[in-house]
């Protein structure tokens, strides 16, 4: 079985994981997802305090060497172990995922497209575009909803730290991109991309 792995891109709010989620959603149990929000890196060794104030919108925040060891796993078709990370404690959970193989695996993350050791490993990848008001606006909704987060708090981040590491790092990634989609993704887009992601399913079943 020949794996392919289909790399979304965004800035933080952009609806990458939305457009990740209805791929996998559209191809069954075909495909397999990986965000690479779980490769943040464990921080239980510091104080609660520090961990709060940690740059998590700097790449540097992500344990590298694990995501491609893990990464070359997947895409020579072998199980691996996933990572969970819990974003309350900025810890990782004790118990791992297990992977099993997928012809299709589709990927998440802020920065997928950054080191060129892991875009010679994917048939596809995509840059989901979105104005800084629809991030910003999506980032506050979604922290103060799944993360327990102040709007202030929020704000604040979004000003110091993801904002200034989205035009720094996350937004040159497009040129990288093979397409890059509007966040505001149409049916007939939507229709198009899962038909790419059929046709490279079909070209696994074939090798």
């Amino acid at each position: 079985m020949t794996v392919h792995l289909i790399a979304i891109v965004g800035g933080s709010g952009s609806g990458k994981t939305w457009l990740a989620r209805q791929l996998k959603r559209r191809l069954g149990r075909a495909a397999g997802l990986i965000s690479l929000d779980d490769f943040y890196r464990d921080l239980s060794a510091l104080p609660k305090n520090k961990r709060d104030r940690q740059n998590f919108d700097d790449p540097v925040a992500i344990e590298w060497s694990l995501f491609l060891q893990t990464l070359a796993r997947i895409k020579r078709g072998e199980p691996a172990a996933i990572p969970r990370y819990d974003f309350a404690s900025h810890t990782r959970r004790s118990r791992t995922r297990l992977w099993k193989p997928k012809p299709v695996v589709l990927l998440d993350g802020l920065w997928l497209l950054r080191d060129p050791r892991a875009r010679r490993l994917y048939s596809l990848s995509l840059y989901v575009d979105a104005p800084r008001a629809v991030r910003l606006h999506r980032r506050v909704a979604r922290d103060r909803r799944e993360r327990g987060r102040s709007r202030a708090s929020v704000l604040r981040q979004f000003r110091e730290h993801v904002e200034p590491m989205h035009r720094r790092f996350v937004a040159p990634q497009a040129r990288h991109a093979d397409l890059v989609v509007n966040s505001e993704v149409s049916d007939k887009a939507l229709y198009k991309l899962t038909v790419m992601a059929q046709e490279l399913h079909a070209k696994s079943g074939k090798s």
